[in-house]
């Protein structure tokens, strides 16, 4: 009933801790209250991706002809498709718990509450506490559906990411509120096999609004010929869904202009809240601010024993993120010193069609952080590769230091781009300057020879523009 770690929590954050503790000789359980894999493997991340795979594939059979192939005409079975992706999410979950067995992790399943002498009392399904003490405990508790004040959630006609996966049949028409990660793909999908969708997104900028300004331009004039309509600088005001059809009231925040949105559902995708209460932390003096535990660059809190990763502290709420934050954590348990996580040198992914993906600086926050800079644009409609491929759309943009030459930061919007972005992250990392990146030979014809092509426009070297 004693270990070196218990980790409450089994997401990316959580069983990547667990295991790397393991690896460094640690004696670990993980408490879990639902399946191994947390959020991310059973409702995020992995699911998402098989549902958008789902969707691009039927986009590409859609359009067959364009490759000179002909088939018959195509047709969206939405509910093999939702089965699909459950099956995947189910195959991660259980990929988890090999690890956990190989690694000698015990599982506590249950809901796990911290309590005074370094000890998480655990509660079954069936009502039953159990107590185990541990030398260390790392709360990776992970976070849900962020509930606006006029947008309750109830699961069946106000819905949030989960019920989104798992609905009995499609929608004809959807309106989305939040144009983030979650709004942007679930749009995506939705609109690829035939449902009617409006994106309503409280921030001006619209599509993507934390992304460079140009990539959301961008996106946003890619969404308008998929027929799927961005309702920017605007707000919700109320759900009327007393009717068969939902009545959603918009207004403009600039104009004033009130709109009523007919739909069959509404999906909210307006961020998400941290799970940390209820689970000991008030009790324990956890020093907390709006729901994010307080902790240093070792993931430490103010009481001693007791650490926090993941999306319930500050930083990224992303998946690797949390995976890093949790091997840097019981590293320093372990005492191997290692060095703290660089939160400048972050990639972010959004896995719509085209896909965002981007890394440090927009050209804005760079300009207002007081850089002279140089910006190269590369577009995707100059590449042979992608030309090839038949995804023209979408370009590389990259935002150099003009004084010393530092990579600031790059925003990519286009097909495969997430598989892109690594390239930047590392070369930042290793503080590569733009002339090293257009002196790097990168293999012709392929995507990422926009790289290059982009750095080469910031310095005006670029050839094939």
């Amino acid at each position: 009933m004693a270990y070196d770690l218990i980790v409450v929590g089994s997401g990316p954050g959580g069983y990547v801790a667990a295991i790397r503790a393991a690896q460094l000789g640690m004696k670990v359980a993980v408490v879990e209250r639902e399946s191994l894999g947390g959020i991310c493997l059973n409702w995020g991340c992995i699911p998402t991706k098989a549902l958008l795979k789902s969707a691009q594939v039927f986009e590409y059979i859609s359009h067959a002809g364009d490759y000179g192939i002909t088939v018959a005409e195509p047709q969206a079975d939405f509910e093999k498709m939702i089965g699909r992706s459950r099956g995947v999410a189910d195959g991660m979950s259980k990929g988890i718990n090999f690890l956990f067995r190989k690694n000698k992790i015990e599982v506590l399943n249950g809901t796990g509450k911290l309590i005074r002498g370094k000890k998480v009392e655990v509660t079954d399904e069936n009502g039953k506490a159990t107590t185990y003490d541990a030398e260390h405990i790392i709360v990776a508790t992970g976070t849900r559906a962020r509930q606006l004040p006029n947008l309750e959630i109830d699961g069946k006609k106000i819905i949030g990411y989960r019920e989104a996966m798992t609905l009995p049949e499609q929608p004809k028409r959807m309106v989305v509120v939040g144009a983030g990660a979650i709004g942007v793909e679930f749009a995506y999908f939705y609109s690829s096999i035939g449902t009617e969708v409006t994106i309503v997104e409280y921030m001006e900028q619209g599509l993507v609004p934390r992304e460079d300004a140009d990539v959301s331009k961008e996106l946003t004039k890619i969404y308008k010929k998929k027929g799927i309509k961005t309702l920017a600088n605007t707000s919700v005001e109320k759900v009327d869904t007393s009717g068969d059809m939902l009545k959603v009231t918009t207004k403009n925040r600039k104009t004033g202009k009130e709109e009523v949105i007919e739909c069959d559902i509404v999906l909210s995708a307006a961020g998400v809240t941290p799970n940390t209460e209820n689970i000991g932390l008030e009790d324990l003096g956890v020093e907390t601010e709006r729901g994010i535990v307080q902790v240093d660059d070792m993931y430490r809190t103010n009481v001693p024993g007791i650490y926090a990763i993941g999306d319930i502290v500050p930083g990224p709420a992303l998946a690797h993120v949390a995976s890093a934050e949790g091997i840097i954590c019981v590293e320093n348990i372990a005492g191997l010193n290692p060095e703290p996580l660089d939160y400048g040198n972050i990639p972010g992914c959004t896995y719509c069609s085209p896909e965002v993906a981007s890394v440090g600086y927009t050209e804005e926050a760079a300009r207002e952080a007081g850089y002279e800079i140089k910006v190269g644009k590369f577009p995707f409609s100059a590449s042979g590769k992608a030309s090839a491929a038949g995804a023209k759309e979408g370009f590389v943009k990259v935002i150099f230091d003009a004084k010393y030459g530092e990579w600031l930061g790059a925003h990519m919007i286009g097909a495969n781009v997430t598989e892109m972005i690594a390239e930047v992250v590392a070369s930042r990392k290793l503080e590569t300057t733009g002339h090293e990146i257009i002196k790097t030979v990168h293999p012709h014809p392929t995507m990422s020879e926009a790289v290059m092509e982009a750095a080469a426009a910031a310095y005006d070297e670029v050839i094939h523009l």
